[in-house]
């Protein structure tokens, strides 16, 4: 799994997660919800998954993988850097 696409659903998971929650503090608007709920999901799965078959990546990288919102970005610090080209992918 590249760092770079790992990153950036990383982002995508946090900052969907940030507007479903403000979403839901001020107007809870149906559409907003409605797009933001899957995107999350999505970027969700994809971090954990992009994460387990990283090579060379610790217990605590794929353990912090599964915390919803932050745990893409607290796994990307975890992983070493060059993890994914020694595996091959």
């Amino acid at each position: 799994m590249d760092h770079r696409a790992l990153r950036i659903a990383a982002h995508a998971e946090l900052v969907s997660l940030l507007v479903m929650l403000i979403n839901l503090v001020t107007a809870h608007l149906a559409p907003v919800s409605a797009l933001m709920g899957p995107l999350h999901g999505c970027a969700y799965l994809f971090v954990v998954v992009g994460t387990w078959r990283t090579g060379f990546v610790t217990t605590a990288a794929r353990a912090v993988a599964l915390v919803p919102g932050v745990g893409g970005l607290l796994a990307l610090r975890l992983i070493p850097p060059g993890a994914a080209a020694r595996r091959g992918g």
